[in-house]
C-alpha cells in the first residue's frame, strides 16, 4: 500500500509528531504535579460576562463614538480543592477530546496507510472518529460551561447555578460538530468505494 501511504502524507507525520508531543507535555505536567504535591491553578478567576456596566469617565480612553464596558471577574483568594477541581473540569474535558481525537486520527491514518484507503476497516475507522468529534465535542462543552457556572455560583453573591447561567457559560462547538459530521458523509463515501473496488477485484 505503498501509494496510499503517499496519498496520506504529509497528514499523518504531523498528526503522530503533534500526538507524541501533547502526550509528553501531559505526562511531564502530571509528573511536576505530583513532585511537588499540589494539583490544579491556585489562580483561579472567572468572569461574568452577562453582567456589564459602564466604567467611569476619565478610568479608560475610547474613541469618539465608543463606549467601554466592565465586566466583573471573580477570582478566589484561597481556592480550596473543590474549587480547583471545578477549574479544572472547566478546561479539561476539551483536552481529552483534543488528544483523543488526534489518537483516533492517528490510528485512522497508520491503519489506512497499512490496510488501503478504501477498505472497510478505513471507513469504520473514519465513522468512529466522526461520531467521537460530533458526540465528544456536545459532551465536553456541556460539562465545561456546568462546571464554569458552577465556580461562578461559588465565587458570586448574586450568581446561582441554574439554566441561566448555565446558558451564558455554553458555546455551541459548531465548528467540531460540522467536522464530525462531515467525516460521517466521508465514511459513508469511502464504504461505496471499498464496495466497488471489492466488485471491480471480483471482475478482474
Amino acid at each position: 500500500m505503498t501509494e496510499d501511504r503517499k496519498l496520506l502524507e504529509p497528514m499523518a507525520t504531523v498528526v503522530s509528531v503533534v500526538l507524541r508531543l501533547l502526550l509528553a507535555l501531559s505526562t511531564a505536567g502530571l509528573i511536576i504535579s505530583v513532585v511537588h504535591g499540589s494539583w490544579g491553578d491556585l489562580d483561579i478567576c472567572i468572569a461574568d460576562e452577562s453582567t456589564t456596566s459602564s466604567v467611569a469617565p476619565g478610568a479608560l480612553a475610547p474613541e469618539g463614538g465608543a463606549q467601554v464596558d466592565s465586566i466583573p471577574r471573580y477570582c478566589a483568594e484561597a481556592p480550596d480543592a473543590g474549587l480547583r477541581l471545578l477549574n479544572e473540569l472547566g478546561e479539561l474535558p476539551s483536552t481529552l477530546l483534543l488528544i483523543s481525537g488526534l489518537f483516533l486520527l492517528h490510528r485512522l491514518l497508520q491503519g489506512a496507510a497499512r490496510d488501503g484507503v478504501y477498505t472497510v476497516r478505513t471507513a469504520s475507522r473514519l465513522r468512529l472518529l466522526g461520531w467521537w468529534l460530533l458526540i465528544g465535542s456536545l459532551v465536553a462543552e456541556i460539562a465545561e460551561a456546568n462546571a464554569r457556572a458552577a465556580l461562578l455560583a461559588a465565587l458570586a453573591k448574586d450568581a446561582d447555578f441554574e439554566v441561566g447561567t448555565w446558558l451564558n457559560m455554553w458555546t455551541a462547538p459548531y465548528l467540531a460538530v460540522l467536522t464530525g459530521l462531515g467525516l460521517l458523509t466521508f465514511a459513508r463515501i469511502t464504504r461505496v468505494g471499498a464496495s466497488m473496488r471489492e466488485d471491480l477485484e471480483g471482475v478482474v
